[in-house]
């Protein structure tokens, strides 16, 4: 009896799971795709410069405005835990990224910080998953997790703008002073990224926080501006 073809073993599975729970399209829900060419299309421009209320004191972009497609797979990522959006989602992000910087200085991401209790419901941290993914399609770049939330803060589904900053007000802080071994070139380009931009108070505690640790953010860069 000849050797298994484990790619052969993976292409059969991934049939039979096709078969017993059909794909469909994460942003338009089409069946026998998990993201059509119709949907990545929507988030294949150039970013868009934003100006949100909160304004964290640096550039901020985004892919698309938070409607249609792209509205819908974020959503799919993060009520539904459509991890396998997570690929296309960190492409777009490369892709947006690619036409932003400047690549002869290197490329530092940073994602921006969820609530652990959304993290721990959800199975996991899809900013996080879509910024390791970028990351790994653009040479010169690393991602850094360097912030999380003081316990406490809310949901903010539903906030309006003051409530937002009251929720987050000095309640994002680093996650340690410095991951152990990590150096930024004086000249690194940091990167804030995120799902969804709202009224900027998020990132403008983030880009506070990381100025306490001499960390200069660039830029910010969200996959839907709200």
């Amino acid at each position: 009896m000849g050797a298994v073809d484990t790619r052969d073993v993976r292409k059969g599975l991934g049939e039979l799971l096709d078969l017993m729970l059909p794909r469909s399209c994460g942003g338009c829900g089409r069946a026998g795709t998990a993201w059509c060419a119709e949907c990545a299309a929507a988030l294949s421009g150039p970013p868009v410069r934003i100006r949100p209320r909160a304004d964290p004191g640096v550039p901020c972009w985004a892919l698309a405005g938070y409607r249609g497609a792209p509205r819908a797979a974020v959503l799919a990522v993060k009520e539904h835990c459509r991890w396998d959006l997570t690929k296309p989602l960190g492409v777009a992000l490369a892709r947006g990224l690619d036409r932003l910087r400047d690549t002869d200085r290197e490329l530092i991401l940073i994602p921006a910080p969820s609530r652990a209790v959304s993290a721990r419901r959800r199975g996991g941290d899809p900013v996080t998953r879509s910024a390791i993914v970028a990351a790994s399609w653009l040479p010169g770049c690393r991602l850094v997790r360097m912030l999380r939330m003081r316990p406490g803060v809310r949901d903010s589904v539903g906030l309006g703008h003051r409530d937002r900053q009251h929720n987050l007000h000095g309640r994002i802080m680093l996650a340690t002073t410095r991951p152990p071994g990590v150096r930024f070139p004086a000249n690194a380009e940091v990167v804030l990224v995120d799902d969804v931009l709202t009224t900027g108070v998020t990132m403008r505690e983030s880009v506070a926080a990381l100025a306490d640790a001499d960390v200069t953010v660039r830029a910010v860069l969200v996959t839907c501006a709200a």
